[in-house]
C-alpha cells in the first residue's frame, strides 16, 4: 500500500470545488423552477440531486481545508479523517435522496401528472452541459480522495439523470407518454442507491479501524515472522489512519539470546513493513522470548485486554 500521494495542487483544487458549488446552486434553482412550471417529477428529482451536489461539494471543500491542518494536542493524529467523515455524510445523504425519489416516483404511477415536455428538454439539456462541466472539475481529484470521489459521484449521477430526463421529455413530446417521467425518476434513484451502497463500505471500514483492503493481516504476520531475530508476533493491530495511509501496532517477541540485537531486529521489521506494504507508521513493543508466557493472541487483543483502545 503506497503512501498518500496528492498530485493536485491544494489551492487549485479548492478553486475548482468552489466554482463547482456556485454553478450547481444556480442550476438547482433553474431546475426547481422549471420542474414546478413543467410538472416534471424527473426534473425536480434531478434538481434535488443537484442541490445535494452543491451541499456535497461544500462539505468536501470544508473537509479538504480541515484535513490539511497539522496535528495538535487535541488531534494527535492530525485532521486527515475529516475527509472520510465528509464522504460518509455525502453517501448517507445520497442514500436518503434515493429512497425519497423512489417514494415520489411510486406516487406518480398512482397519480400521473401532466408534463410540459419542451420545457423539460430545454432545462435538462442546459443541466446536462453544466453537470458535465462540474464532473470534469472534480474528476482528477476524485482519484486521490474518497471525499472528492463522493462529490464526483453526485455529479456523475446528475449527468446520467439529466440525459435520462431529456429522453423522458422527448418521449412526452412525441407520444404523450407521461409514465416515462416516474420511470426515469426510478432509474435515477436506482443508480444513486447502487453507487452509494457500493462506495460507503470502504468509508465505514476506515472509521471502524478496519485493516486496509489491499493488505492481509496474515501476510503482514508472515513477513514479520521471517525477519531474523523474531521469534513471534502477537497483539497485532492493522488499520487505516486515512484513505491511503496504513498504520500498525504489534508486540515483537525477540528470540532467546538475541535481546542485545533487539533494536536492530525492530528496525529490520520496520524496513520490511515499509518496503512490502507501504506501512510507514508502526508502533512495535519488544518482548523477550525468555519471559513470554502462554500463547497470546496474534491479531487483536484477548477479551481480558478489551480495555485497550486504539487511536
Amino acid at each position: 500500500m503506497a503512501g498518500n500521494h496528492n498530485h493536485t495542487d491544494p489551492e487549485a483544487g479548492d478553486l475548482r470545488v468552489a466554482f463547482a458549488v456556485v454553478i450547481n446552486l444556480i442550476l438547482t434553482i433553474a431546475q426547481i423552477v422549471g420542474g414546478v412550471l413543467s410538472g416534471s417529477l424527473a426534473l425536480i428529482a434531478d434538481a434535488i440531486h443537484n442541490l445535494s451536489d452543491a451541499l456535497a461539494l461544500i462539505i468536501a471543500f470544508t473537509a479538504r481545508k480541515i484535513a490539511r491542518r497539522a496535528s495538535d494536542a487535541t488531534m494527535t493524529f492530525g485532521y486527515g479523517r475529516a475527509e472520510v467523515v465528509a464522504a460518509l455524510i455525502n453517501y448517507t445523504t445520497l442514500i436518503m435522496i434515493g429512497i425519497y425519489l423512489v417514494y415520489e416516483a411510486l406516487l406518480r404511477f398512482i397519480y400521473p401528472a401532466d408534463v410540459n415536455g419542451w420545457m423539460v428538454v430545454v432545462i435538462a439539456t442546459i443541466a446536462l452541459v453544466i453537470d458535465l462541466a462540474t464532473a470534469l472539475l472534480t474528476f482528477s481529484m476524485s482519484k486521490e480522495s474518497m471525499n472528492i470521489r463522493a462529490a464526483f459521484l453526485h455529479n456523475v449521477a446528475d449527468v446520467l439523470g439529466s440525459a435520462a430526463v431529456i429522453v423522458a421529455g422527448s418521449l412526452i413530446i412525441l407520444y404523450d407518454w407521461r409514465l416515462i417521467d416516474p420511470i426515469v425518476t426510478l432509474m435515477i434513484a436506482g443508480y444513486i442507491l447502487w453507487q452509494s451502497f457500493a462506495e460507503i463500505g470502504p468509508v465505514i471500514r476506515i472509521l471502524m479501524l478496519g485493516s486496509p483492503p489491499d493488505i492481509a493481516a496474515q501476510s503482514v504476520i508472515d513477513v514479520i515472522g521471517k525477519v531474523q531475530g523474531v521469534a513471534n508476533v502477537h497483539h497485532l493491530h492493522l488499520w487505516q489512519m486515512q484513505e491511503k495511509e496504513a498504520a500498525l501496532d504489534a508486540h515483537l517477541v525477540i528470540e532467546k539470546g538475541r535481546w542485545g540485537d533487539a533494536d536492530v531486529v525492530k528496525e529490520a521489521v520496520r524496513a520490511q513493513l515499509e518496503a512490502k506494504f507501504g506501512i510507514g507508521h508502526c508502533t512495535l513493543e519488544l518482548e523477550c522470548a525468555a519471559h513470554t508466557a502462554g500463547t497470546p493472541r496474534q491479531i487483536g487483543h484477548a477479551d481480558k485486554d478489551a480495555g485497550h483502545s486504539e487511536p
